[in-house]
């Protein structure tokens, strides 16, 4: 989506987790709350670009963002995540019933020519 100045940008969780350095970020904030520093020294990339990853993260609801005096701690919002388990289960549902569909239509094929 292009960012223009009238509106703002709709992410939603699957931006979330499409880059591997943010889903690694989720992973780390699973085991507890970490600071952006803190985070940053398990990449070897900046400081800057480990913040635009936490953005995308805060602003797709996946991580919030605590002040604990000077700092800011990241933690994980595994409510947020339950989003991808239900589409998952939906996919999983869907692709579950196109397998069922296949055996059946591989096992008439069989019987036709027996």
């Amino acid at each position: 989506m292009v960012a223009n100045k009238s509106k703002p940008i709709r992410r939603d969780i699957f931006q979330a987790i499409a880059d591997p350095t943010r889903r690694a970020i989720i992973f780390l904030l699973a085991v507890g709350a970490m600071t952006p520093n803190a985070i940053a020294e398990h990449f070897n990339s900046s400081r800057q670009a480990v913040s635009k990853h936490l953005k995308v993260l805060v602003e797709c609801e996946v991580v919030n963002q605590e002040q604990q005096g000077r700092e800011i701690h990241y933690h994980l919002n595994s409510e947020k995540m339950k989003e991808i388990e239900k589409w998952l289960e939906q996919f999983k549902k869907v692709m579950e019933n196109r397998f069922n569909n296949l055996d059946q239509y591989l096992a008439k094929l069989k019987n036709q020519k027996s």
